[in-house]
């Protein structure tokens, strides 16, 4: 036994070398992007925001279906509209992920109505922008409830048929505030922390689930209704986002399989620089 443990240490250094090698050889290499045609696609907080570029993105690219989930109607059902009017299959249902039991329930009625999810987008999100002593609990839960444990329902929701199918991906729209927090938005900052985590954790997970994969998009501030407002230091070196741009660039991550996408890819120095 200590022989093999023996081993095993010898050459875990040399497999370490191997991926990292490899990984470098083929993040040289151009990628493939798969085809969207076959999928469904669910995208939560989708009546607004990064959500709605997303989901005009996806049906762009192909998608054969888009679904929208969202808590207020009026936007889901312009988006839908907007959608439907460019040629694409688009329908909306009025959901609150932080709902566990209405996440079950929605998420039935979506197989029934429309058939499989196989790409779930976790997009929904809130910011109180408030620091812990002159934050509301009920807000302070409600960020927790919403950005974190929402994912843990709509995974829960679809991921058992995806890896039934073999095919499927899970994408979170997290933020590069998970590794670099700033003050004056704890609830936020901890609530994409832990959603890091959890994405993490699935992504590992799935590494030898055929066909279902898993994507993390880490943007910097974007500029969005969501964040209006927010001041930035050196605005004219690190630039607030258009959503579009990360619409554009989460739906080419999904089609080329990347597990983690930096925008824009500046962040990597930021997240070495705090290290």
């Amino acid at each position: 036994m200590e022989l093999k443990s023996a081993c095993r240490m010898l050459l875990f250094p040399i497999q370490m070398f191997y991926h990292i090698v490899r990984a470098g050889l083929l993040s040289l290499l151009p990628s493939s992007k798969k085809d969207l045609s076959k999928e469904v696609v669910l995208i939560t907080g989708g009546g607004r925001g990064i959500g709605r570029h997303l989901a005009k993105e996806f049906a762009k690219q192909g998608a054969k279906k888009v679904i929208l989930w969202g808590r207020t109607e009026k936007c889901l059902k312009e988006t839908a509209e907007e959608i439907s009017l460019s040629g694409s299959e688009c329908c909306y249902f009025v959901c609150d992920v932080a709902n566990r039991e209405e996440v079950y329930k929605q998420a039935k009625v979506v197989r029934e109505k429309v058939g499989d999810v196989t790409i779930l987008v976790n997009n929904a999100a809130v910011v109180h922008g408030k620091s812990l002593m002159d934050s509301d609990d009920d807000a302070l839960l409600k960020t927790q409830h919403i950005n974190t444990l929402g994912q843990f329902w709509t995974t829960k929701a679809f991921l058992p048929r995806m890896l039934e199918l073999q095919h499927g991906h899970v994408v979170c729209l997290n933020s590069i505030l998970s590794q670099s927090p700033i003050p004056g938005a704890i609830d936020y900052c901890t609530s994409k922390a832990s959603s890091l985590a959890f994405m993490e954790s699935l992504t590992l997970g799935l590494l030898y689930c055929p066909g279902v994969s898993c994507t993390t998009v880490l943007p910097f501030h974007t500029n969005t209704e969501m964040f209006r407002g927010m001041r930035v230091r050196f605005p004219q070196l690190f630039p607030p986002l258009k959503p579009e741009i990360v619409a554009q660039k989460t739906v080419d991550a999904v089609r080329t399989d990347k597990a983690f996408l930096y925008l824009p890819w500046t962040m990597h120095a930021l997240v070495i620089l705090k290290r």
